[in-house]
C-alpha cells in the first residue's frame, strides 16, 4: 500500500511520537509538535500509539492514493476533497484506490496530522521514524516530503471490515484561540533572574512572532531582566524551557531543539500545555502562570 505526494505543502514531514535516548550525542527528539492531535490521527485509525503520520504546518498537501487506504485528519483546520467530495476533520475516512486529496491552507491552528490505517512503513532509525531535518535522519531520507515521493503504508487485511469496526470513532473537537495561557513551573537557574524579570514574565502579554519554527518560538514583548547577564555554561534543554538571550525577548524550545544551550531557562512550558502552543500562530497572545510542580503532576495525572 502506498500514497503518491502531488503536492507537499509549504513544509510537510513524517513524525511519531519523537527519538528519545541519544540526546547525549547530540541527536534531538524531534517528533510531532502536537501530542493531542498525533494521538487523536492514530486512534480515530485503530493504530497503536506510536505509528508515524504526516505532519504539515500551514499549507495542506495534494496526495493520491495509489491503494485502497484509510485516513483521519486532526489538528489545525483545513478544507479537504476527496475527488471533489468533502471530507470531515476528526473521524476515519475510507479513500479508494486512484482517488486524490486535497487540502487547503490551514483556517484555523497552525498544524494539521494525517493518520493512515496500519500507519506510515519507512525505516525505524535509532527507535523513531520521525524526521530530523537537521541532522538528516528518518522519516523518508531524512527531508521534508516533495512531489513524486511515494510513501508506503503499513498493510491490513480486508480493510473494507476493518472500517467498519473504527468508522464511528470520535475524539474532541479542538478550538484554537487567540489568545492562551500557559502554565509553567519555575526554571533551573530562576536565581539568574531580578524580582522585576520574572514578575516580567508573568504580568505582560507576549506575541509569537513570525521568527518561530519547530525548533523553537521567538517571542515579541516586554525583555526579561536578569541579575548580570543569561549566559551559562550549557545544559540540557527540555521540551517546552523558555530560555532568555541576551536581549531579554523569552524564546520556546519545541519538538526540534538543541539538546543543550547556553542561556538561562526561567521557567518551563507543561507538557499538557504545549499542543495549544504548537498550534499558535505569528501575533497569537501568549500569557505565562506559574504552577508548582506538583500541581503540574496532578494535571497531568487526570489527563
Amino acid at each position: 500500500m502506498a500514497i503518491k505526494i502531488i503536492m507537499p505543502g509549504a513544509y510537510s514531514t513524517i513524525q511519531d511520537s519523537g527519538r528519545f535516548g541519544y540526546e547525549d550525542s547530540g541527536i534531538g527528539t524531534s517528533g510531532v509538535m502536537d501530542m493531542e492531535a498525533y494521538k487523536a490521527a492514530n486512534y480515530l485509525v485503530g493504530n497503536q500509539k506510536d505509528e508515524a503520520v504526516i505532519e504539515m504546518t500551514f499549507m495542506g498537501m495534494t496526495i493520491e492514493f495509489l491503494d485502497d487506504t484509510i485516513f483521519s485528519l486532526t489538528g489545525g483546520e483545513m478544507d479537504g476533497n476527496l475527488d471533489n467530495e468533502v471530507v470531515s476533520m476528526n473521524k476515519a475516512i475510507f479513500a479508494n484506490k486512484g482517488e486524490t486529496l486535497t487540502l487547503s491552507m490551514v483556517k484555523s491552528g497552525c498544524r494539521t496530522y494525517i493518520g493512515f490505517a496500519g500507519g506510515i512503513d519507512v525505516p525505524v532509525v535509532m527507535g523513531s521514524r520521525s524526521t530530523n531535518v537537521k541532522c538528516n535522519l528518518g522519516g523518508l531520507e531524512g527531508r521534508a516530503l516533495k512531489a513524486n515521493d511515494e510513501v508506503k503504508i503499513g498493510e491490513i487485511q480486508d480493510l473494507r471490515s476493518y472500517f467498519d469496526t473504527i468508522k464511528d470513532r470520535q475524539v474532541e473537537e479542538r478550538t484554537f484561540p487567540k489568545e492562551i495561557t500557559l502554565r509553567v513551573i519555575e526554571g533551573p537557574q530562576i536565581d539568574m533572574f531580578t524580582k522585576r524579570g520574572i514578575e516580567t514574565l508573568y504580568n505582560s502579554t507576549y506575541e509569537v512572532s513570525d521568527q518561530s519554527d519547530r525548533m523553537g518560538y521567538r517571542l515579541s514583548g516586554e525583555p526579561i531582566e536578569t541579575i548580570s547577564g543569561s549566559d551559562i555554561v550549557s545544559d540540557g534543554i527540555s521540551l517546552g524551557a523558555i530560555q532568555v538571550p541576551a536581549n531579554g525577548k523569552p524564546i520556546i524550545l519545541l519538538a526540534d531543539r538543541q539538546t543543550t544551550g547556553g542561556y538561562a531557562k526561567i521557567a518551563g512550558v507543561c507538557s499538557f500545555d504545549i499542543p495549544a502552543l504548537a498550534q499558535a500562530t505569528p501575533g497569537i497572545k501568549l500569557h505565562f502562570k506559574k504552577i508548582s510542580l506538583e500541581e503540574a503532576q496532578k494535571i497531568n495525572e487526570s489527563k
